[in-house]
């Protein structure tokens, strides 16, 4: 709910106590002279449509009440100068006193000038004649919003006197025009623009009726009629001479041109409506809160494109590709990132990094992947082209689509800005054809279940659609060119690669398109490093996604591999090790000193309780022998995994390895280092075991508990036999005597030799 204060000053006698009394008896009163009110507060329930508490406060211009009047002027929201309209000098002072006055006290906010006493005006005035009067002023002072004349004896016009002034905060003119020149400003026209664009449903670069009254619904969940869009063309038409309005439609010159004709008008309310609707502030910019709304993402659970998400990305997909070729051009996704700062993915490389077309466009398969992956890695950025996209405007007829918290239209929303108010309230009611609601960009995400445990329970998969495996080796060992083979970019032959060596045959950027040019305020990057960024440049590695079929259903799979010194930055930060379903690590079967290196990282990090395998790349080359305390099948085998996947990226030799990086995502116990029997101690102790530990601690717990039985044993023996020789018997020799004290001397000593008393 907001607050407009409304500040009336003017000359003595100008009338601005009557009209306050007038609004709130409906009725003229008569008041003293010099009688200053107390501030009036109209609550939201008088002024239905629009959430507003109005406080309209009462001025004098006498010296006394000098720094009243000062202090009141630099509190408003709103300053409403009333003067006479039957005294010409308190007209001239409007101008030469009072405006300069606003000006001097560094005051910025809008003037509505109030011409009161029109009951006393002799004779008829024309509305030329009131411009030619208003128009210089509003030249010079270009903080004058509007003009309204009324009377408070009569009384005549008094509610839309505050109907204007509330208007003039709610609803401004100074962002969306230039009053000197009588154009919109650049800024608006530039909001303007991307609004036809996303409103332009089938991209034709006009909009048709049908789009228009999609519009109209969208906005002011009213229909169009037929005879209002009638109107409107004739309007666009009369602006501009014909050439705004093409095909039955307009074409974005026309729709600039109604939106002019609306400010111009006085109907700043419609143009600001449909400004807000679709995520614009006061300052024209996207809101900080529309592009970055809060979604929470617990631990141990990532983020996805819920069933919403892919269709909204697949019907864009679709309303782009102009030639119907199943991929987009980099022309199209030009036109299609038209409406945002530009395309999110070039500095990371794209389009390499997902599935393209031969000539590099962009396949549905590969363009709902990469958006997979963003939103995996980056969810505030998949958020905020959600609203630069369009997403939060959806038509249904099915009320179940709706979000909970979708709020209802309010009663001034179901104005129809097209139509006069008496024909949109006949109109409002009688609306047919699908409800159109604003839905919030997070329905287009979901949160998946968390994962840990998966990590615990043997036979119970991971239910997420979207997994991320970090690839880990050696510079030349093959990571690039299994990840280049995983989006079908083939062998890049560079020397020591067996496919893909150091990553130079990479693309640093991608072909065509604007590079995003995020606005000031849009932060998008999460954390020190952007996981998008992560291949954006050569030494920093790269990120490629694309779909798997596996367990009977569709999976996005990410890889990403870094460079040698972000590679090590990755496996100390505990968070970032902790997105990671699965590490591959890499090592050249052909170069003896390869395995060495990955070996070297498990040692140096905490890596076991990550899902693990093992790749050997270049097959197609002589087998070497690693250096290394044990050769890679034996290392494997006593982590209790699978021997290393032999594939060569330059004959197509791949070994299922991409199904088989899935089926561990899924089933993360299979691969974890000692097995699943480690993961099921480590929950339990609640620190790491390996199974080494664990038959070390079985045997210490065995030989306790043999001792301890021994012990008892021992003292049951040394009580029997005190009991049947007693302390050598009545009348026993000295010798049996000692024979007695003596053996339980002997079952003595050996009790304490083991640590416990004689009992």
């Amino acid at each position: 709910m907001r607050d407009v204060r409304v500040v009336l000053v003017g000359d003595e006698g100008a009338g601005k106590s009557s009209i306050i009394s007038a609004l709130i008896k409906e009725a003229f009163v008569r008041l003293a002279p010099r009688t200053v009110l107390p501030e009036v507060t109209i609550p939201p329930s008088v002024t239905p449509g629009h959430d507003v508490t109005t406080v309209i406060v009462d001025t004098s211009p006498r010296p006394e009440d000098r720094s009243h009047l000062v202090n009141e002027i630099r509190k408003a929201h709103v300053v409403g100068i009333v003067y006479a309209v039957d005294n010409p000098n308190s007209f001239d002072r409007v101008p030469t006193y009072w405006l300069p006055t606003i000006r001097a006290l560094g005051v910025n906010v809008p003037v509505v000038l109030i011409g009161n006493k029109i009951d006393l005006r002799e004779g008829q005035v024309t509305n030329q004649a009131l411009e030619d009067e208003i128009v210089p002023i509003m030249q010079e002072y270009k903080e004058v919003e509007t003009c309204v004349e009324c009377s408070a004896f009569l009384p005549l016009n008094i509610s839309e006197v505050f109907f204007f002034a509330q208007n003039a905060v709610l609803h401004p003119t100074a962002p969306l025009y230039d009053t000197r020149q009588h154009v919109l400003k650049p800024a608006c026209v530039s909001a303007l623009s991307r609004i036809f664009r996303l409103v332009d449903a089938d991209k034709d670069g006009l909009l048709s009726p049908d789009e228009l009254n999609d519009f109209q619904r969208l906005v002011f969940d009213a229909p169009l009629q037929a005879r209002e869009l009638e109107g409107v063309k004739d309007v666009v038409e009369q602006m501009t001479d014909g050439s705004g309005v093409e095909g039955g439609g307009l074409n974005e010159e026309g729709w600039l041109a109604l939106h002019t004709y609306f400010v111009q008008k006085g109907r700043l309310e419609t143009t600001w409506k449909a400004l807000r609707c679709f995520g614009y502030g006061e300052d024209l910019m996207l809101r900080e809160e529309f592009l970055f709304p809060r979604f929470d993402i617990p631990s141990d659970c990532t983020a996805e494109l819920s069933p919403r998400g892919y269709q909204f990305f697949t019907d864009i997909f679709e309303s782009f590709d102009q030639d119907r070729d199943g991929a987009l051009s980099p022309s199209e996704l030009d036109n299609l990132f038209s409406t945002a700062p530009g395309n999110p993915w070039l500095a990371a490389g794209f389009p390499e990094t997902t599935l393209t077309t031969a000539e590099g466009a962009v396949t549905l398969q590969g363009w709902l992947a990469q958006w997979s992956m963003t939103t995996l890695l980056e969810p505030r950025v998949t958020l905020s082209y959600l609203a630069y996209l369009g997403y939060p405007h959806s038509a249904t007829s099915d009320s179940s689509l709706s979000h909970p918290s979708t709020p209802a239209a309010s009663t001034s929303s179901r104005r129809n800005p097209f139509a006069s108010t008496s024909a949109a309230s006949a109109t409002s009611s009688d609306s047919t054809g699908p409800s159109y609601q604003l839905l919030p960009t997070t329905s287009a995400l979901q949160v998946t279940k968390p994962r840990r445990p998966s990590r615990r329970k043997l036979g119970t998969p991971v239910e997420r659609s979207v997994f991320l495996a970090y690839v880990l080796g050696a510079s030349g060992s093959g990571k690039t060119a299994l990840l280049r083979a995983f989006v079908g970019k083939g062998y890049a032959g560079s020397a020591g690669a067996g496919g893909g060596g150091g990553g130079d045959e990479w693309a640093a950027q991608g072909r065509g398109g604007k590079a995003a040019t995020w606005p000031k305020g849009a932060a998008v990057r999460v954390g020190e490093h952007s996981a998008l960024d992560a291949g954006a440049g050569r030494g920093k590695g790269k990120s490629v996604v694309n779909c798997v079929e596996e367990g009977g259903g569709e999976r996005y799979l990410v890889l990403q591999e870094f460079g040698s010194t972000y590679e090590s930055e990755v496996l100390r930060n505990k968070k970032k090790l902790e997105l990671a379903d699965v590490l591959v690590f890499v090592y050249d079967s052909s170069d003896t000193n390869s395995f060495s290196y990955v070996s070297n990282l498990r040692q140096q990090y905490k890596l076991d309780d990550i899902p693990t395998l093992f790749v050997a790349t270049k097959s197609d080359l002589d087998l070497a022998q690693q250096r290394h305390e044990v050769q890679p099948d034996t290392y494997c085998r006593k982590l209790s995994l699978r021997v290393p996947l032999a594939v060569s990226v330059k004959r197509g030799e791949l070994a299922d390895l991409y199904h088989t990086i899935v089926r561990i995502a899924q089933h993360p116990l299979s691969a974890l280092p000692y097995g699943p029997n480690r993961s099921s101690a480590s929950s339990l102790l609640g620190f790491p075991v390996t199974r080494t530990q664990l038959y070390v601690c079985a045997s210490a717990g065995l030989t306790a508990g043999l001792a301890i039985g021994v012990v008892w044993w021992l003292r049951a023996a040394a009580r029997v036999h005190a009991a049947v020789h007693g302390h050598g018997g009545a009348g026993t020799t000295g010798a049996g005597a000692g024979a007695g004290l003596g053996g339980g001397g002997v079952g003595a000593g050996l009790l304490a030799w083991l640590g416990f008393g004689r009992g």
